[in-house]
């Protein structure tokens, strides 16, 4: 048996983390974003086109309102910082994939700084231009989704399973190995 850990473990703590929906008042430093910023912008891409740009947002009444862009956003006006995934609609079907590797990245800049996120969508459309607006954009990029992103804190008593003050509406843990998975052999 070695005492060397197993990598594996650490990978594992530090992608199982679940998504967070409470925070801290506490600030994020710009220091901080701009090295999960850095980090994130590392992510490979189809074509290295890189389609992706972010818009840091920590005023509190665009973060409220950021908030009322999509069905499960509520969590966007408790948080300190939300950090907007904008895309440009440039035709390419890897394009929604680049992005959300970029925001798995993201995700995991900062857990590695100490930090929890939760992702939302602006859907429909009408709530892709409402934020666009919110935030002066005019395109070719769009504000398509956004991570709230802070310190966590405990949710207030009885809100953990409450979807509308911002607990779990979906159903919690992973489906085992053996169910995801098919051999061709």
């Amino acid at each position: 048996m070695s005492d060397t850990p197993d990598p594996v473990d650490g990978l594992r703590a530090l992608m199982g983390r679940p998504s967070r929906r409470f925070f801290t008042a506490e600030p994020v430093p710009r220091e901080d974003v701009e090295r999960m910023v850095d980090l994130a912008r590392r992510t490979g891409s189809a074509r290295n086109r890189q389609p992706w740009r972010f818009v840091a947002v920590t005023a509190a009444d665009v973060r409220r309102q950021l908030a009322g862009c999509g069905a499960y956003a509520g969590h966007l006006a408790g948080a300190p910082l939300v950090i907007v995934l904008l895309t440009c609609d440039n035709g390419f079907r890897d394009t929604p994939f680049d992005l959300g590797r970029v925001a798995q990245s993201l995700t995991l800049a900062a857990s590695v700084l100490g930090y929890d996120t939760c992702m939302a969508t602006f859907y429909p459309d009408d709530n892709v231009h409402a934020a666009d607006r919110l935030l002066g954009i005019d395109g070719p990029w769009h504000a398509e989704h956004a991570m709230s992103l802070g310190r966590a804190a405990r949710p207030v008593d009885g809100a953990a399973g409450n979807a509308a003050s911002g607990g779990s509406a979906v159903p919690t843990g992973r489906h085992p190995v053996s169910e995801l998975l098919t051999w061709h052999e």
